[in-house]
């Protein structure tokens, strides 16, 4: 599926978040990265872009981004770029002789709207417009937004300026090459060169489709905007469906906090992993000193190195950078930083109590934690809708447990409760996935 992109315009509404508007960063990505992204993750494998305004700029970028992304990005020049975005979309006519993607540089939105957009088929003639039928989006700048009359599954009318409305324009649009005609007989017949008034004149010959779309998209239009957008995409953050009760309601509020200021950074998400673990094996050190001060500080070290190892997949997922490599690579050191916390727990109890049987609990627990952790695939993937509405015993329940200890001066008592309880959920998830096959 070709894709093409409109990035022609000047953004004046955002100027004081930068001069060139496909390239103001949002989270760490530029707006025209995150469409073509986005686009490319629903299945489109060829762009073209309009550039215009900082053409020169905007070019040099996704030159770059072609040759890092490893897909072909072929840039057009719309000189007339303050003037009717349909001038934008004739630009790239001689390159389009098949249906296309049509999108804009400062609409976000998640992949899924365009795959099913590209899921519906064109007969010969027509355009497909995805839809929000959400009037009541928060997401919505009511004064700005493009309003659209669906009636059948057909667009009966489309305007800034429509009263009767049951929909909004997306600005996501599967079109057939007769959206350039649509746009060439507006020129001539009223010097109309919008991309809605192509959608009218095919939507009086029945040719303009409405395709639902219930999922997230915004015009980042103006720094509103930009700021409902930031927030939107970091809430998609808290979505994960196996986080425990300390990840979902303590941790990840905080580390999305830390993780939005490192987008702005060329910090790396593995980089952010190596970083809490060091911070895992401070605290264990400080835990092997004996005394309740070092106790105390390595507790709170602790609870922020399990904060902080949120943020790097935070950040891998916000700015593209996610890998099957990254993710080995945290949990490998998750499971030497748990190692280290248990071992530096037990020895302070032992150097208190000198007694034998203190070493075989803090074996125990740092058994219990290991097998937890190796069971967790599984028993989350046969577990998976489950879990979302209950709870899961996890990393960092563990951990919480292990700064409670150090706050309460109770490091003996949270190692038996480890030991006990990390064993005991184990044996539960053997048999649970053995009676479930």
């Amino acid at each position: 599926m070709k894709c093409l992109i409109i990035a022609a315009g000047k953004g004046k509404r955002m100027r004081q978040k930068g001069d060139s508007k496909p390239l103001i960063p949002i989270l760490g990505i530029p707006l025209i990265e995150r469409v073509i992204r986005s686009a490319s993750s629903a299945g489109a494998d060829e762009f073209y872009v309009v550039t215009g305004y900082k053409g020169d700029l905007v070019r040099a970028f996704l030159n770059s981004l072609s040759d890092r992304l490893e897909i072909p990005i072929t840039t057009l020049v719309n000189d007339d770029w303050d003037k009717e975005n349909g001038l934008s979309v004739l630009k790239a006519r001689e390159h389009l002789d098949e249906p296309f993607l049509l999108l804009m540089t400062d609409h976000l939105f998640d992949p899924s709207i365009v795959h099913s957009l590209m899921e519906s088929s064109l007969e010969a003639g027509e355009i497909a417009l995805s839809v929000d039928e959400n009037t009541r989006n928060p997401l919505i700048d009511m004064e700005d937004v493009t309003r659209v009359r669906v009636e059948n599954g057909k667009i009966n009318n489309i305007g800034k300026g429509l009263t009767d409305f049951n929909g909004f324009d997306t600005g996501i649009f599967l079109c057939s090459p007769a959206i350039f005609d649509a746009l060439e007989l507006c020129k001539g017949k009223n010097g109309d060169m919008t991309l809605s008034g192509a959608v009218r004149v095919l939507a009086v010959e029945g040719q303009a489709k409405a395709v639902k779309t219930s999922g997230f998209w915004i015009d980042v239009d103006d720094p509103v905007a930009f700021r409902k957008a930031e927030k939107a995409i970091l809430g998609k953050l808290s979505d994960k469906s196996c986080d425990g009760p300390v990840s979902r309601y303590l941790n990840r509020p905080i580390s999305m906090m830390f993780s939005r200021h490192l987008t702005r950074s060329d910090v790396t998400p593995n980089q952010i992993s190596l970083f809490s673990f060091l911070c895992s094996i401070m605290a264990a050190g400080l835990f092997a000193f004996g005394g309740y001060l070092t106790l105390l500080l390595g507790g709170i070290l602790a609870q922020f190195a399990s904060i902080i190892d949120g943020s790097d997949g935070e950040v891998a997922r916000l700015k593209f950078q996610s890998t099957a490599y990254g993710g080995w690579f945290d949990a490998v050191l998750d499971r030497y930083a748990d190692a280290f916390l248990l071992f530096g727990l037990t020895w302070h109890v032992y150097l208190n109590t000198t007694h034998g049987l203190v070493l075989w609990i803090g074996f125990l627990a740092i058994i219990g934690s290991f097998m937890l952790s190796y069971t967790a695939d599984k028993y989350d993937s046969l577990m998976h809708d489950r879990i979302r509405k209950g709870f899961r015993l996890g990393r960092d329940v563990r951990v919480f447990l292990i700064f409670l200890g150090a706050i309460f001066n109770q490091p003996y008592l949270v190692l038996i409760i480890v030991a006990v309880v990390m064993n005991l959920e184990t044996v539960r998830r053997v048999i649970i996935c053995r009676d479930h096959g």
